[in-house]
């Protein structure tokens, strides 16, 4: 069996034997994989750099060996900050009001790329399979081959890809895609997300695409390219279930709510998420059913999330003056219909919270795949569970179809779902939990893994041109 080499742009260092919170999600996923094959997880520190020098920082824990560079605050700036989180992150959810076409980050993200490479490249023996990770690194594969590098190679988009009218707008943008090609496989989170790409595939580049087998041909190079849907590691999470935390959480939000039914939000402060639009939903909830205000306090969680960037700052105020807004219109002295939360909670707590809220409200304007949905559902009390309210743009509605699917564009669409959601019977509720579930236990983050490996393991590697 070879070697597994994971590259993306930051790297879960494994937590030490004992710590707090054993890692799950992705990272524990990836850790098991590296374990089990003998692997190294390669990617940026976090940290800067007066100079870039290549130099490794190197880590060995439990059979996982991470190895990390640090960068110039230039790369930073002009990889991270610029092209990555304000040019492609918003283009690939829709977002082209908010795309910045700087020259200038191109250079930075073509220049970072290039430094993966020359660093990462003495660390890969020539049996090793290679699997990159996401869009910060789409280049990263070219990257390689051009230093000669015949190894299997997959990248995963863990966002949405967008429709070629969109992706377009994007200056190189068939630079970028041909140098997608030079991977053997390629994932996407939905068949909608590699739907989008196929097309641009052949309408854009006039590659040759065969559906039935997936592939497309471009160049002399066949590339696989197929949807794997993530899950979240179900095992894992369920673990906390019965932990003291998780205990305590729940009791510390079923309390709190004076006998009112709570509607819960996780997530990050992220424009994407769609979280404006859902305050105005629950303020339409609000004004079509007034006497309702006593049945019903929504808790949003929402951790602050790349704050130095201008977008994040302005989402971030407009949710505190909706919340204000809704507050200061239906609050009472002992009832105040919203509250919001500007911090994170651990996997435990977050579980705690999740059982205690009898309604799930996750509503992204467009998200890759969307896990909280996830674990709102493996969280529920099977003799009791809450609804789902889930946005139709969201990923994970193409496989938890018996959530409410609602259109988070939409307030009186919003407002009817949580309504119908409020006043669902104990047995419609156990119906549609019992369908969700399954999902959400068999299709998950473990499953996710061994099919892409699978299919990387079975790409036979380019033949080596050494004597």
């Amino acid at each position: 069996m070879s070697r597994l080499i994971v590259i993306s742009n930051r790297v879960a260092v494994p937590k030490a034997r004992g710590a707090a919170g054993a890692q799950g999600g992705l990272a524990g996923a990836l850790n098991a994989a590296l374990k089990a094959n003998g692997g190294i997880w390669f990617g940026w520190s976090g940290q800067e750099t007066a100079r870039f020098t290549g130099s490794l920082n190197v880590d060995r824990h439990e059979g996982v060996t991470t190895a990390t560079i640090d960068l110039e605050q230039q790369d930073v700036d002009e990889y991270y900050n610029g092209y990555a989180n304000s040019t492609l992150w918003p283009l690939f959810h829709y977002r082209i009001d908010l795309t910045e076409y700087e020259q200038e980050f191109g250079k930075g993200y073509e220049r970072v790329n290039e430094r993966f490479a020359e660093s990462v490249m003495p660390l890969i023996e020539p049996e090793d399979t290679i699997w990159v990770h996401d869009y910060h690194l789409m280049p990263l594969g070219e990257r390689l081959r051009s230093r000669g590098l015949k190894n299997r190679m997959g990248f995963f988009l863990h966002t949405p890809w967008p429709p070629t009218r969109l992706f377009v707008s994007l200056p190189f943008h068939e630079r970028l895609v041909r140098a997608l090609l030079h991977y053997d496989v390629l994932g996407f989170q939905t068949e909608e997300w590699l739907e989008s790409f196929l097309h641009y595939c052949r309408k854009e580049l006039g590659a040759t695409v065969d559906e039935e087998n997936c592939t497309v041909e471009l160049d002399g190079r066949r590339t696989l390219a197929r949807a794997y849907p993530i899950g979240i590691d179900y095992d894992h999470f369920m673990s906390h279930g019965d932990s003291v935390e998780a205990r305590q959480a729940f009791r510390r939000l079923a309390s709190s709510t004076r006998n009112r039914t709570a509607m819960l939000g996780v997530d990050r402060l992220d424009y994407s998420k769609g979280l404006p639009e859902r305050l105005d939903g629950i303020g339409r909830f609000f004004d079509s059913y007034p006497e309702r205000v006593k049945d019903l306090v929504f808790i949003q969680i929402a951790p602050p999330s790349r704050a130095d960037i201008g977008s994040y700052q302005t989402i971030r105020a407009a949710l505190e003056q909706k919340t204000g807004q809704i507050n200061g219109e239906r609050s009472d002295i002992d009832l105040v219909p919203i509250r919001y939360v500007n911090k994170g909670y651990n996997t435990a707590e977050l579980f705690g919270f999740y059982r205690a809220a009898k309604i799930g409200l996750v509503t992204p304007l467009r998200d890759g795949m969307n896990l909280v949905a996830k674990e709102y559902v493996a969280a529920q009390d099977p003799e009791d569970p809450g609804v789902l309210i889930l946005s139709r743009f969201a990923g994970a509605a193409l496989q938890l179809t018996d959530a409410l699917l609602v259109n988070p564009h939409s307030p009186d669409d919003v407002a009817h779902h949580i309504r119908q959601a409020l006043d669902m019977p104990l047995e419609e509720r156990r119906a549609r939990w019992e369908k969700l579930i399954v999902t959400v236990r068999e299709d998950n983050v473990q499953r996710w893994t061994q099919n892409i490996i699978n299919d990387l393991e079975g790409i036979l590697p380019e033949p080596s041109t050494a004597e």
